[in-house]
């Protein structure tokens, strides 16, 4: 849906080009095939999850779900759950996964800036690599929060600005420029700038961890990303044949800096920021 008001908003911006950007977002999640690295993954969900300390019968909302990572892991420890995402086509998937593991859960299409649910209606409320991306972090932190009851959980993983995945967002975005005035998403990989955007809504535990990708040659993981990946797919798309061969060998040569593997395959160390917060 196009908004027709504008209204200020992110540094100044109206809310129809915000929706405007969003709307590219929806496009670029829907393209590739996000499942493909979202299986990649999805242990990052499983520690997410146990480090909330789910309770059986918590009522848990996924927001920014994808394909279903968190929702599955939380399904697994006897949750009640509702994942949400702004492409249908990922919760499809989502609904398939759970379905070939026999874990029940709900899904619906909603917009992390704009949950339908009443304040305080879930015990626990996750997101993993998922909500970081929304353009208005402010809305993000302020609905995560509204719709967690008091003494809750938040949880999320969000890559950092100093790992692998944050240089490779950066490596894009000097030859594919992000939308002006649209803070990085992965600022959400801050502790400081989670604390802010939380404000004295929660209490904020955050913890570095680190996920490793496992590919057998640089070049073999800048295909894959290429490919699949939708930031990267659109981003080679409106570069071209011509200009995404600079794009492809910066992605090759910022793999090979990150590799730590000494048997002539890759291994690149990502780091992300583990957030367990409290609902006040």
């Amino acid at each position: 849906m196009c908004l027709t008001r504008e209204v200020p908003s992110v540094e100044g911006m109206t809310e129809l080009v915000l929706e405007g950007i969003k709307a590219k977002q929806q496009k670029t999640w829907a393209s590739g095939d996000y499942g493909a690295v979202a299986a990649l993954i999805h242990p990052m969900a499983e520690e997410t999850v146990q480090a909330a300390d789910l309770s059986a019968g918590a009522k848990v909302l996924d927001v920014a779900a994808g394909t279903g990572n968190a929702s599955i892991a939380a399904a697994r420890c006897g949750a009640d759950v509702l994942a949400t995402d702004y492409v249908g086509a990922l919760l499809d998937r989502a609904r398939e996964r759970a379905a070939a593991e026999h874990l029940p859960i709900a899904t619906e299409v909603a917009d992390a800036e704009n949950l339908p649910y009443p304040d305080a209606r879930f015990d626990a409320v996750f997101s993993v690599v998922g909500a970081m991306f929304a353009p208005d972090q402010e809305k993000v932190a302020a609905e995560l929060a509204r719709v967690c009851r008091p003494g809750g959980t938040i949880a999320m993983a969000n890559w950092t600005p100093d790992g692998f995945i944050g240089e490779m967002f950066r490596t894009v975005g000097r030859r594919v420029p992000p939308p002006p005035g649209i803070r990085g998403p992965v600022e959400w990989g801050s502790e400081a700038r989670v604390r802010e955007l939380f404000g004295d809504r929660a209490d904020v535990t955050a913890t570095v961890k680190t996920f490793v990708f496992r590919f057998a040659s640089p070049e073999a993981f800048t295909d894959y990303f290429r490919q699949v990946y939708g930031p990267t797919l659109k981003a080679f798309e409106a570069l071209g044949p011509d200009g995404g061969k600079p794009l492809y060998d910066d992605l090759v040569a910022l793999a090979g800096r990150s590799n730590t593997a000494t048997d002539g395959t890759c291994k690149i160390p990502s780091t992300y920021l583990q957030v367990v917060a409290l609902r006040r």
